[in-house]
């Protein structure tokens, strides 16, 4: 959503007082001074803080208060000395903080979380906030993992797995303006005869890769929109996961897009999705598609 000349609107990040939302913070403002947008910085206290009710009106002890307003204060200051122009805003919910953050994406165009917040156990990859919110949110969920820092230069990479899957490079080429880098668009598939008793015939072999090839020159034509974005595509041989796990060593951004869940059973994110967030390199965008 385009909120002004030149502006692309608000990056909501969540942020606690651990590392991994500093992270997630820092990379969340200079997004937004990319976009040339506003950056929302909300944190959730839960509403099992406190029952003192003072002035504030907000349920909160006054030590609970302190603390809260010192984790917004301190993300302010911190990424107001990092980037130059970007409006701020912080909002303090009495909410739970992934439902605190889904009903505050309705007013942004990107959500930025951390991987883990203080109520995440060490010896957990990713944390249910940002698993949740990564799962439920209707517009795309940036996961910032720790430790991620990348040489300039690195492009994008989005995985896709069917036709829908252009809104996801979609989203990726506009990152790859912002971000002045090229995308990679990987498709991995394995031949279907492959976990079979049977080999399959090299000529079936061949018609599976040509009808793969074609599935991803299709969903990378949105490349057209965006001429001063270099793109390749990648066929591989392999499980999507491992794949894009692996292409995430070499990226700056790993894209991938977020299905409807198939079946009652189904896990909110998908199998791939969900291995891709626990695993991968670097930050990874989730965009919905239909």
């Amino acid at each position: 959503m385009v909120t002004g000349a030149g502006r692309l609107g608000c990056v909501l990040v969540g942020v606690d007082d651990t590392p991994d939302a500093r992270l997630a913070a820092d990379w969340a403002a200079t997004e937004a001074e990319r976009r040339g947008g506003t950056l929302q910085i909300t944190h959730a206290v839960g509403r099992g803080t406190g029952r003192a009710y003072g002035e504030t009106g907000v349920g909160l002890t006054d030590q609970a208060l302190v603390a809260a307003l010192t984790v917004l204060d301190d993300t302010r200051a911190r990424v107001g000395a990092a980037t130059t122009g970007v409006p701020v805003d912080t909002h303090l919910a009495r909410d739970d903080p992934s439902s605190a953050l889904l009903a505050a994406a309705a007013d942004a165009d990107l959500v930025v979380v951390g991987t883990r917040g203080r109520g995440g156990f060490a010896g957990l990859l990713l944390g249910s906030v940002s698993l949740k919110v990564a799962a439920h949110a209707d517009r795309p969920v940036v996961v910032v993992r720790g430790g991620t820092e990348k040489p300039a230069g690195q492009d994008i990479v989005v995985g896709v797995r069917d036709e829908r899957d252009e809104e996801a490079v979609r989203f990726a080429l506009l990152e790859a303006e912002l971000h002045q880098v090229d995308v990679r668009v990987v498709h991995a598939w394995t031949p279907l005869g492959g976990t079979g008793l049977m080999v399959p015939r090299i000529s079936h072999v061949e018609e599976e890769r040509d009808a793969h090839a074609q599935l991803l020159n299709h969903v990378a034509r949105p490349v057209a929109e965006h001429p001063t974005v270099g793109l390749e595509t990648e066929l591989t041989v392999d499980s999507p996961a491992a794949a894009l796990v692996e292409a995430s060593a070499r990226a700056c951004l790993l894209v991938l897009p977020r299905h409807p869940v198939e079946g009652r059973l189904g896990l909110p994110l998908g199998t791939v999705v969900h291995a891709v967030l626990h695993h991968a390199k670097c930050p990874v965008a989730v965009v919905p598609v239909s």
